[in-house]
């Protein structure tokens, strides 16, 4: 999904980034092999591309949630933001890095159930999450918590909602390319 209006930001590249930018992009590039396209389009807010990071990695490194349980919370963030860009960018993620089945990817992306309990619950909670504004009722907090998560985790997912939003609504704005590299998994709302 894009926005109607398309922001005439040109993307920036680390000789054109100021300095916060720039080390972010030096850092994806050491990480990476490469600097995706998103981040050349936030580059033109720094503090945009430094909070994400930053938030990004400590969802990563925090959260609590295996490498899959992660994709599929940002998957499902991305889809149900319509972000052309993360949706394909995450399943290329789950499909090479992260261990998530195809099935699971799949299905997050074509909005069909997801075929394992505990990541449907997972995907579930994040969904409504999203969808209620973060205003979840007793029922969707409490089949979240059976299937084996925790309270704490309600907590990961407001920082991985709002860590995915910032790219999300970025990526809307920019009409931001998807980069080669996740290509593969080009996705359409």
């Amino acid at each position: 999904m894009q926005a109607e209006y398309k922001l005439t930001l040109p993307p920036l590249t680390e000789a054109n980034a100021d300095s916060i930018a720039a080390g972010r992009m030096r850092a994806a590039q050491a990480g990476f092999g490469f600097v995706p396209n998103m981040y050349g389009v936030m580059a033109n807010s720094p503090g945009l591309l430094d909070t994400y990071v930053h938030g990004y990695e400590r969802f990563r490194a925090l959260s609590g949630f295996t490498p899959a349980e992660q994709e599929v919370v940002l998957l499902a963030v991305s889809r149900e933001n319509g972000c052309t860009y993360c949706v394909a960018a995450h399943s290329f993620i789950a499909d090479k890095m992260s261990g998530v089945a195809p099935a699971v990817t799949d299905a997050i992306r074509d909005g069909q159930p997801v075929p394992d309990a505990r990541l449907a619950a997972l995907h579930d909670f994040t969904r409504t999450m999203v969808v209620k504004r973060g205003l979840p009722d007793s029922a969707d907090v409490n089949a979240f918590l059976a299937a084996g998560y925790s309270e704490r985790q309600v907590l990961e997912v407001v920082l991985a909602i709002a860590v995915k939003t910032l790219s999300n609504y970025a990526n809307h704005l920019c009409h931001t390319p998807v980069d080669g590299v996740f290509a593969g998994r080009a996705w359409a709302d």
